[in-house]
């Protein structure tokens, strides 16, 4: 296979795998932590710590899987295009921070430390060189 059109495929499929992950851990979160009655689910500004655990778990971890995915089976590029899908999580967590108001410490951390970090280790547990 033409090895740009496999690093095209992989990084797809390594995105779509890991949004997958990103919505089970959101869906298995509510299962197992459910939100209080009454708590607004779309402002987390009034949720209790306990409420951020798995949206954090989603956002690392979904990226960490879709940059393992890509940095395993891409040609080559292995490190940018994990960084890559880092990067594109890294886009839909800051469009959640105008859709879903939270509170400024939450947003730090998940901003700064599940994105871009996690594409990095993706790539880093492979063992594949640059």
């Amino acid at each position: 296979m033409n090895p740009i059109l496999k690093n095209i495929l992989v990084f797809f499929v390594g995105c779509i795998l890991g949004m997958s992950v990103n919505m089970g851990l959101i869906i298995a979160g509510n299962l197992l932590i459910p939100l209080a009655d009454g708590v607004d689910p779309m402002d987390a500004t009034m949720w209790e710590l306990k409420y951020f655990l798995f949206p954090f778990l989603a956002h690392a971890v979904g990226t960490l899987v879709g940059a393992f995915i890509i940095a395993k089976y891409t040609a080559s590029y292995h490190m940018i295009l994990s960084l890559s899908v880092g990067v594109f999580f890294l886009l839909g967590g800051i469009s959640m921070v105008f859709i879903m108001p939270a509170p400024l410490w939450f947003i730090v951390i998940d901003i700064f430390l599940a994105y871009i970090p996690m594409g990095w280790y993706g790539w880093k547990l492979t063992g594949q060189d640059k």
